[in-house]
């Protein structure tokens, strides 16, 4: 998609012009105002006598009449729905009276929603953005339900449910037969209120009406509680004989990754009974094999950068060399510093039952585990499951031959080394192969990466994998777009590099040496192996509530195939505990906006939507951007590269989006995720003092240059001419 040409906008939410606002609140307007006087459940009592009689006397045209006020002031959503629905039972009786109510009541009501689609819907979807989106996939997968529950539910205005629904895609049809079977049980209600008039003046406030609407009120919470509990125990059906009477545990969570550590410290903060199982060593991959090392080598990497530009700082300093096995050192020891904060000692103090062995669930209520103790069964009310991912290891033809590591033994391999190898190849532009290309590449390795995309970052919008590139490139990495290895083997020569790769590019084959190659490409979700084959999940598909297709099972983290972020793991093991502990309401996971940090130099984070992602919504994304070289701040450090962009819906300051490239994106990204989580707009942040002369503010220049490019033409004109006026 061109960003610069916008999405055509479907005709239903096309915006209206203003004589059609006026003349629409005109009407409205003038209707509400005789309704007030005329439709009132006084007047109705009062003038019962001479309209029934002239009803019985012109029976068709009152009943068209009826049917013409009551369509009117149904489609326009003025509140009258209540007593003309009376009205219809005093006048025409429970027969009558029912079918031309309920047929004005839904013709009305999906000309309401009509019209509130035309005349609202587009303002909807721009001001209240990805929450509308939420919105309009819940409709679109529950809203029969929901649509129901209202119009069963008496207390909630009419015409509010008309209004709301008109801000979906529910089609007319849909709707229409929906709310027809919805209205029915209170259109009868009441018209036999109304039939009850001709005797009883107080017949809308008779004990056996509110009786009869508060069981409607009912029906609704009836049915939610009780359809989930019919689909799990129709999910568990299999296995119902095989549930315990009694549990040895509230929660049982496999995997003591980000996700798991953080499942087992909710449930033992909820006093919750709960074993972790763990494999290996509890941390998982973010300690030993991603975040930790991988970000100390970084930071190395970084000061290595430093000290050779450290001369437009006045400072002369020589030639700086690495010293290898210092450095892996230096992983072991940050590695090992950070190990106790997730430490079996730690969370056994915490209340955790720490188990180390294999698990594998046997029943929805029982999981095995083999330990160096033997063979052991739990039962268990609920399941986490927070197995993680493992690295894809392609198939290449001689791959095997050679020294070709993922993260699960590169560290170690490393480690093992005296000094840094002097030729890396390096397979896949992710976010690991371009932290650890550029990083190796500044410790003075030859790095040469090859993906297969034809971009950095193929995830990414094209911007931010320009800047990827352009860094790449700035390191001394050789880059290979488009390009695959297609085999591996010995290398010929001697003296040289060991290993040799046979390279498809866009100028034809290639041979590149090297001494390791990093095998980068991505990652799949590890939940095969633990007894849930055997228990009919062929995919590990998830709801909304993180729960698998079997009832009582939840996944928390990489395991569930989004992102491998480790905060993202431990956001979702907190909601994974919760939602497995409690059984009366859900929490969603996907509520919050997930900050994304890219740690190259320049840093790239990122949060909410991106631009193509929000004009595919149709949200008219509002671009602003602010670049790093008029910060003071970066001036002073001589860090001027680099960008903050903002993307807002048209007309509001409400963020939609942030993107940070430079120094220091990653700590300033939390200000702008914290305004997107907590609904707070551009003039909020900008209000907020920011110490000068800091990276932080960066974010107030952001939000000045949002509200210098919205600012009022209109009203800043007439400010002029008050202070004008002023000087007299």
């Amino acid at each position: 998609m061109n960003p610069s040409s916008k999405p055509r906008v479907p005709d239903a939410y096309r915006r209206p012009r203003w004589p059609q606002w006026l003349g629409l609140i005109a009407l409205i307007g003038g209707l509400g105002f005789w309704g007030r006087e005329h439709l009132s459940l006084q007047t109705l009592i009062e003038q019962q006598q001479a309209l029934t009689e002239w009803t019985q006397r012109h029976l068709w045209q009152s009943a068209l009449a009826y049917l013409a006020v009551y369509v009117t002031m149904a489609a326009l959503s003025l509140p009258f729905a209540a007593v003309l629905t009376i009205a219809g039972g005093a006048l025409f009786g429970l027969g009558l009276g029912t079918v031309l109510a309920l047929c004005a009541a839904t013709l009305g009501a999906t000309l309401a929603m009509g019209l509130a689609r035309y005349f609202l819907g587009d303002w909807a979807r721009r001001q209240l953005g990805p929450w509308h989106a939420a919105f309009e996939r819940g409709m679109a997968r529950d809203g029969s339900f929901y649509l129901l529950s209202m119009r069963l539910l008496p207390v909630l205005p009419f015409f509010l449910v008309n209004l709301a629904v008109g801000l979906s895609r529910m089609s007319f049809v849909r709707f229409a037969t929906v709310s027809l079977l919805g209205m029915l049980p209170a259109t009868v209600v009441y018209v036999n209120a109304g039939r009850t008039l001709a005797s009883a003046a107080d017949g809308i406030g008779s004990a056996d009406l509110w009786v009869a609407l508060s069981l409607l009120a009912l029906l609704p919470l009836a049915a939610r509680g009780l359809l989930p509990w019919w689909a799990r125990r129709r999910a568990l059906s299999r296995w119902w004989a095989e549930r315990p009477r009694r549990f040895d545990r509230n929660l049982v969570v496999i995997g003591a990754g980000a996700g798991g550590l953080v499942s087992a410290y909710m449930a033992s903060t909820l006093r919750a009974r709960v074993t972790l199982v763990e494999a290996d060593r509890p941390g998982g991959d973010c300690l030993y094999r991603g975040c930790v090392p991988s970000k100390t080598l970084i930071e190395a990497a970084r000061q290595m950068a430093q000290i050779q530009q450290a001369q437009r700082h006045g400072l002369l300093l020589s030639e700086p060399r690495l010293q290898w096995p210092v450095l892996m050192r230096r992983l072991q020891q940050v590695t090992a510093e950070i190990e106790p904060h997730d430490s079996i000692a730690r969370y056994t103090g915490l209340g955790v039952d720490v188990r180390i062995g294999r698990a594998r669930i046997v029943n929805p209520w029982m999981v095995e585990i083999q330990s160096a103790h033997g063979l052991e069964r739990l039962s268990t009310r609920a399941i986490v499951l927070a197995t993680g991912s493992k690295p894809i290891r392609p198939d290449i033809e001689g791959l095997a031959g050679v020294c070709a590591h993922t993260s699960d033994s590169l560290w170690d391999h490393l480690a093992s080394l005296h000094e840094l190898p002097h030729r890396i190849l390096v397979l896949g532009a992710g976010a690991m192969g371009c932290e650890l290309g550029q990083a190796l590449a500044r410790l003075g390795a030859q790095v040469s990466l090859v993906e297969r995309g034809d971009r950095a970052l193929p995830q990414e919008e094209q911007q931010l994998s320009e800047v990827a590139g352009d860094a790449l490139r700035g390191a001394g990495v050789s880059l290979y777009l488009s390009s695959q290895v297609l085999k591996c083997q010995e290398a010929d020569q001697q003296g040289a590099a060991p290993y040799a790769a046979t390279v498809q590019t866009p100028q034809g084959l290639r041979t590149l040496t090297f001494d390791l190659m990093i095998l980068a490409v991505g990652r799949q979700p590890n939940w095969r192996g633990l007894g849930l084959e055997e228990l009919g999940l062929q995919s590990l598909e998830l709801d909304e509530h993180l729960q698998t297709a079997l009832p009582g099972i939840y996944a928390a983290g990489d395991v569930t195939g989004g992102r491998p972020l480790t905060h993202a793991a431990a956001h979702q093991g907190w909601h994974a505990a919760v939602n497995a502990l409690q059984g009366l309401w859900s929490l969603r996971p996907d509520r919050v906006v997930m900050p994304q940090v890219l740690f190259m130099d320049p840093e790239i984070a990122r949060a909410g939507l991106t631009r193509q992602q929000a004009e595919q919504q149709g949200l008219d994304p509002q671009l602003t951007r602010v670049e790093l070289d008029e910060l003071d701040r970066a001036i002073v450090d001589g860090r001027r590269k680099g960008y903050v962009e903002l993307i807002t819906p048209a007309g509001s300051d409400r963020l939609l989006g942030v993107t940070l490239v430079g120094a220091q994106a990653g700590e300033l990204l939390p200000q702008f995720t914290l305004a997107m989580n907590q609904g707070l707009g551009l003039s909020r942040v900008l209000a907020n003092v920011h110490a000068y002369p800091t990276w932080a503010e960066a974010v107030r220049l952001a939000a000045a240059a949002h509200r210098r490019q919205h600012q009022s033409a209109w009203l800043l004109g007439w400010l002029e001419r008050f202070h004008a006026w002023r000087r007299g």
